[in-house]
Formats: C-alpha cells, structure tokens, sequence
C-alpha cells in the first residue's frame, strides 16, 4: 500500500483512483493509514465477502493465523466492471499504461 501512496499522484494525473480492501477490522485499517500516511480508502472486508468474490483469500495467512487477502491490483470501469487485473505488485507505469489502453 505504501507504493500505491507513493504514486498516488502519478495515477491520479492519469485518471485512476486507488482504493484498498483489507481483511482488518475497521480499527486496524484505520490505525494503518494512520501509521503509514495513507491518503487513498482503505476499506475492511472482515468477513473476506469481497476478497473472496476475487477468489484473492488467504486462509490462515496472516498474524495469528487470520485470513487475509493476497495482493493484486484491478482496473475497473465506471460501471465496476473488471477491465485489467494482476496478481502481484505491478510497476505503476504498467498500470497507467494498462489504463490508457482501456
């Protein structure tokens, strides 16, 4: 999240908005954008409901064994339809790229 922070600008010269889903309660999201400066939503999914329709789940994965999310990133239309997705970190240049083309 802090390289998406970090590129907040690049992306939003480009037209994209950043959000993130976390498995944290809404405290503990609050308290990491509190901690790491995020400016972007960070929303809890604590039931993993959205993390799961991604099939992104990690079962057991986190601290004390929590589920949590595995990382990727998603482009989506006006409409919330996915239009480019990747697994992983993604260069945000391959992002802007990605949402030129679209």
């Amino acid at each position: 999240m802090r390289g998406l922070q970090n590129n907040l600008a690049t992306l939003e010269a480009a037209g994209i908005g950043a959000v993130a889903i976390s498995a944290d309660t809404n405290d503990e999201s609050r308290d990491l954008c509190r901690k790491v400066h995020l400016t972007f939503p960070l929303l809890s999914d604590r039931k993993a409901d959205v993390i799961r329709s991604y099939d992104l789940l990690i079962p057991g994965g986190g601290k004390d064994s929590r589920d949590i999310s595995g990382i990727a990133e998603f482009l989506l239309d006006s409409s919330g339809k996915v239009r480019w997705r990747h697994f992983g970190y993604t260069k945000t240049e391959r992002i802007v790229e990605e949402a030129k083309r679209l």
